[in-house]
């Protein structure tokens, strides 16, 4: 079993060489960081060790697969830090993003967790997400599909399940769930989740559950609906509460002081 901090940890350090912001080590050229990136390629060949029965192929050649793909993630996280920078007024720039939104943070984990998960590495994966989600409250499993440019605003509280499928462009708000429907343990292979596509809006405690459910691209999803069906493209969904508005003196002597 890898030790929790030694995976936290890596997730760090393999932060600080895509950015920078993360710690206080400066690369002056591109040679210090390949030999920071050989420093950690030997950290997580360590770190694997415990789980050569259980892997496939050997610590060496995930550790060489996975820092091959630095430059990859590191290009994606700059696409989901831009369109939190786009899609949020708060945000005054990209350094801003990615030092301090803890969206930014999550999605940045989940992208490396994602490509352990795809070489079917087990545990390592969840207990980098896990790391994510307890320092944001963000709780993404490193197999859902995620596309380029995804956006999480403010971000406490959103779930997004195993087999989830979100297209490119998607702008999730806190409070939201992409679950499954309750299935039984012989259906864990089976799509559970529900697939979001291209350029939606899902806002703030939206639950949208089911692995035959689709959004349709370019919907909006209020804040607060319950989905559990397929809604076409260009959909606008939402939950009509009522709500009412009384003058204060109308209450008498009940109180309108609440402790909770």
């Amino acid at each position: 079993m890898p030790e929790k901090i030694e995976v936290q940890n890596f997730a760090d350090e393999f932060l600080q060489i895509l950015f920078p912001h993360f710690g206080k080590k400066v690369f002056y050229s591109p040679e210090d960081i390949e030999i920071e990136l050989l420093s950690l390629r030997k950290k997580l060949i360590h770190i694997l060790k415990p789980l050569k029965k259980t892997i496939k192929g050997t610590a060496e050649e995930i550790a060489e697969i996975f820092c091959a793909k630095s430059a990859e993630i590191h290009d994606s996280l700059i696409l989901d830090a831009k369109a939190i920078l786009d899609g949020d007024p708060a945000a005054e720039n990209i350094d801003e993003v990615i030092v301090a939104y803890p969206g930014f943070f999550a999605i940045a984990v989940y992208r490396i967790a994602h490509e352990f998960y795809k070489l079917d590495v087990p545990i390592f994966p969840r207990i980098l997400t896990e790391y994510a989600h307890q320092q944001t409250g963000i709780d993404i499993h490193p197999g859902a599909t995620i596309g380029k440019s995804f956006f999480i605003d403010h971000g406490t509280g959103v779930v997004i399940g195993e087999t989830t499928i979100i297209g490119e462009n998607v702008k999730i708000y806190q409070g939201v769930t992409l679950g499954a429907l309750s299935v039984e343990k012989i259906l864990a292979n089976t799509k559970r989740h529900p697939t979001i596509e291209d350029n939606v809006v899902i806002y703030s405690g939206a639950t949208i559950l089911g692995g035959q459910t689709t959004i349709g691209h370019h919907s909006i999803i209020g804040g607060n609906v319950w989905l559990t069906e397929t809604v076409p493209p260009y959909s606008v969904v939402y939950n009509k509460s009522e709500i009412k508005v009384r003058n204060a003196k109308d209450f008498g002597n009940e109180p309108i002081n609440f402790v909770i």
